[in-house]
């Protein structure tokens, strides 16, 4: 008798297409599985995820199969206790809330105005490849103050790495463009330290930290400004183009707008899962977990709970407990810039809705949010005007 069966027959591939039905699944009769084709247990009930994400000691990142550490090395992202905290504290300033309001609204404005201003004549566009990435990019080159260095370089690095990171994750062989990329992110750290840029946040993060700590570091940040808000700002347009009742409840009541983004957050994350692995023989639910096992939190699958949110496959705008989603993580390695994350999505779908007011998804290029680590989708055809 197998004893987890739906984690038997659970595949990547399903995970990486259209995960909700079977995480429903498992979520109902295996909250904690063991999923062959992973190597790991898969946990996807919202307390349970909690418990994983709360405790350090017993799941822990610090393990040397941590895939991004493996592209980028030791950061914030993977480490914990006093080596997570000196490395995450000297890049935490700017990113609380007042700074964020303060630091980085009026560049945002600015650069989601330039953007539309070039793309309003045409009619149509990919929103994904000519909005939102070129937006997010622009942001963290900001944020980090990267010098000399232009966002479709920086674009280049970031899709290299996240391509090498999602193919360690599926068990596959790394093209060899992703340690490439990050070693010429690291050499523009470099450069920038080098030059004293005063309002750079890496050469201030160069006081506490080594080089080659600040370059990882800034490879994480530059995951989670890029990724994270690429993410937020398409799944949230999809959200509210794919639903128009949803759509004219935030036109009518611009005060809905935070609630479309969290909800659009809780029913698709950009990152869906994150890995721990245990540091002791543990029990978690009915899941006798041994020391070193993988134990992989599905967020999208907790944020799917039915026990927190009812009916929850439904994007409903005014849902008043969309803020527990779990898209941002939990616990120590909650994400940092989440507070610049949402003021971004929430100036580029303001300016979206404002000076587009016709906007729709084109039915011949239909698309979905895809991937196993990382979902949003590839593309994001519309139409205006």
């Amino acid at each position: 008798m197998i004893a987890f069966p739906l984690g038997a027959t659970t595949t990547p591939a399903e995970l990486a297409r259209d995960p909700h039905p079977r995480l429903a699944e498992l979520r109902a009769h295996e909250p904690v599985s063991w999923l062959p084709a992973l190597n790991g247990w898969l946990v996807t009930r919202r307390d349970l995820a909690l418990d994983v994400m709360r405790d350090a000691e017993t799941f822990t990142v610090d393990d040397p199969r941590f895939t991004t550490a493996q592209v980028v090395g030791p950061s914030m992202l993977s480490l914990d206790g006093a080596e997570h905290t000196r490395h995450r504290e000297p890049f935490a300033a700017p990113f609380r809330p007042r700074e964020v309001r303060e630091g980085f609204a009026e560049f945002i404005e600015e650069e989601t105005g330039r953007l539309l201003t070039a793309l309003e004549p045409h009619g149509a566009a990919d929103l994904r490849r000519d909005f939102a990435a070129p937006l997010a990019v622009a942001v963290v080159t900001k944020a980090l103050g990267l010098v000399d260095t232009d966002t479709n370089t920086v674009l280049s690095w970031y899709d290299a790495i996240v391509r090498a990171v999602s193919d360690l994750t599926a068990g596959h062989a790394v093209d060899p463009a992703g340690p490439e990329a990050y070693a010429r992110l690291r050499a523009a750290v470099e450069s920038t330290v080098a030059k004293g840029a005063t309002t750079s946040l890496l050469t201030a993060a160069a006081d506490r930290l080594t080089l080659p700590e600040v370059a990882s570091n800034a490879a994480v940040l530059m995951f989670g400004g890029i990724e994270t808000t690429e993410a937020m700002i398409t799944n949230a347009l999809l959200h509210l183009l794919r639903y128009p009742d949803q759509l004219a409840l935030v036109r009518g009541d611009s005060a809905l707008l935070d609630g479309a983004i969290e909800e659009s957050l809780r029913l698709e994350p950009g990152a869906a899962v994150v890995d721990r692995y245990a540091t002791r023989d543990t029990t978690l639910g009915r899941a006798a977990i041994r020391k070193g096992d993988l134990v992989t939190v599905s967020l999208a699958g907790a944020n799917r709970d039915p026990a927190v949110f009812p009916d929850p496959d439904r994007f409903d705008v005014r849902r008043d407990n969309s803020r527990l989603q779990l898209a941002f993580a939990h616990g120590p390695h909650y994400c940092l810039a989440a507070h610049l994350a949402r003021l971004e999505t929430r100036i580029a779908l303001r300016h979206l809705l404002d000076r587009l007011p016709a906007l729709r998804l084109d039915p011949d290029r239909p698309t979905a949010p895809q991937g196993l680590v990382f979902r949003k989708p590839p593309v994001l055809h519309v139409r205006w005007g």
